[in-house]
């Protein structure tokens, strides 16, 4: 008899179904009006390692997000690596916590500063001045055709046809290849690289494992502590009711919600209310309702739990 349990795997699998240990990267990009975005990903890793004319990066994300669209008007980012500190950790969170970037970027913690790779670009971002190293890349549009993807394209997730490996590759997700142009260094840790690495001048790099029960984000500290510490996910602010209504009328021609049934939607994030809304509207008709009330909320959030439950078994 074997000593494991089979575990079903399911969407996210990396977090929901296993314990993955991954990098912090705070990504930042220019937004179309020209300030800055900032948004933490951990699906940040080595594409290009050797034997091209160049090396690359991989990041995958959801497609509705900030950082997916800048990149594909702009081209350009900057990975950064932060420390290890719990308030630099704290405000990789909030940053990554999905929502309107001028909302998330006006109580920005961290200290910026022009990059290397040509800051005369208004399409190259900042970097974060405290990282211990900065990637500064360039998407490869020329691979798999992707530059053929339009951000007007993306609404709740994008319609399809999809890419295998670069550009929008399902209805919420992308893949970018980012060449690499520069890596920048901190002095001490450019010593490291050229003169030895030890334990005294080791980068205290943090390793997260991921969103995984709702409520925190876990990640270690390298190398002071050896037990994982957990950092809460911001509460969500609650949207105003008129703008569900808005959205909510927008949805579908037929079908209506009653304010009672979209009082349950005030702590929705922003980004997810369309879809939480189509999602009501096609059990909706599935079961020929033209009204959702507080009731009908409640059977749908009832069925959505349950198929929760049954996946993790």
């Amino acid at each position: 008899m074997s000593s494991f349990k089979d575990l079903r795997i399911v969407d996210n699998f990396y977090q929901t179904s296993a314990f993955f240990p991954m990098p912090t990267v705070c990504i930042s990009t220019v937004n179309p009006d020209g300030s800055l975005n900032i948004g933490s990903y951990s699906l940040v890793f080595p594409y290009y390692i050797a034997g091209k004319q160049r090396y690359a990066m991989v990041l995958e994300c959801r497609n509705t997000s900030n950082t997916c669209q800048n990149l594909m008007r702009t081209h350009k980012c900057a990975l950064n690596f932060i420390t290890d500190e719990r308030e630099t950790f704290k405000e990789a969170v909030r940053l990554g916590f999905p929502g309107p970037s001028d909302e998330k970027m006006k109580d920005l913690k961290f200290a910026m500063e022009d990059g290397v790779t040509d800051p005369s670009d208004p399409n190259r971002p900042q970097v974060i001045s405290t990282a211990f190293q900065v990637f500064e890349c360039t998407w490869a549009v020329d691979l798999e055709n992707a530059g053929k993807f339009n951000v007007e394209d993306i609404d709740d997730g994008h319609p399809g046809p999809y890419n295998d490996f670069n550009g929008i590759t399902s209805k919420y997700g992308a893949h970018f290849i980012l060449y690499i142009d520069k890596i920048l260094m901190k002095e001490k840790y450019y010593d490291a690289i050229v003169n030895g690495v030890n334990k005294n001048n080791f980068p205290p790099v943090p390793v997260d494992y991921g969103y995984r029960d709702s409520t925190n984000f876990w990640y270690v500290r390298f190398p002071k502590l050896t037990h994982p510490i957990s950092e809460p996910v911001p509460a969500p602010k609650e949207v105003d009711l008129q703008s569900i209504r808005y959205a909510a009328n927008r949805a579908d021609s037929e079908i209506k919600f009653t304010d009672d049934a979209l009082q349950n939607f005030v702590k929705v994030p922003r980004p997810f209310l369309k879809t939480v809304l189509n999602g009501c509207v096609a059990w909706a008709k599935e079961n020929n309702v033209t009204l959702i009330t507080d009731k009908e909320v409640k059977i749908i959030n009832d069925k959505r739990n349950a198929e929760k439950q049954s996946r993790k078994k």
